[in-house]
């Protein structure tokens, strides 16, 4: 279904509300995250974004094995990809106190990567997760 993709909104519809409810959707996440078609690339980081807002009872460890796919896909310069992946980044930093720990550390080395794509993921991504409203609802949970 999802090699046909040609639009990020049916993209995005998808993976929200079909793909996040399957019993493989951990998996396919981590495989389409892997694969050079823009748009099933871009499910893939899509439905890593919707897992990590909306699986509240699952641990941060199935949340902190994304952290290196981002990375790795930082440096795409698609703008679907690129908006995908950043998208990721930001909800796994406001899962938790640990995740948004390492979601900085993560943007920090993003921010190192000679790429137009990832500096802006990682300008973007700090921007949010250092912003005062992300920081105080740590506070207040800790």
């Amino acid at each position: 279904m999802v090699a046909g993709l040609d639009s990020w909104d049916v993209c995005d519809q998808l993976c929200m509300n079909l793909f996040r409810w399957t019993p493989f959707a951990r998996q396919k996440a981590v495989e389409w995250a892997r694969r050079e078609v823009e748009f099933v690339k871009r499910a893939g980081f899509a439905l890593m974004a919707f897992l990590t807002g909306s699986d509240k009872k699952a641990p941060d460890r199935d949340f902190a094995q994304y952290l290196p796919l981002i990375i790795e896909a930082a440096t795409d310069e698609r703008n679907f990809v690129k908006k995908a992946v950043n998208w990721a980044l930001r909800q796994i930093g406001k899962r938790s106190p640990a995740l948004h720990r390492r979601a900085i550390r993560c943007a920090r080395q993003i921010q190192k990567l000679d790429s137009k794509s990832a500096r802006w993921i990682a300008r973007d991504a700090l921007r949010e997760l250092e912003s005062e409203a992300v920081r105080d609802k740590w506070t207040k949970r800790v």
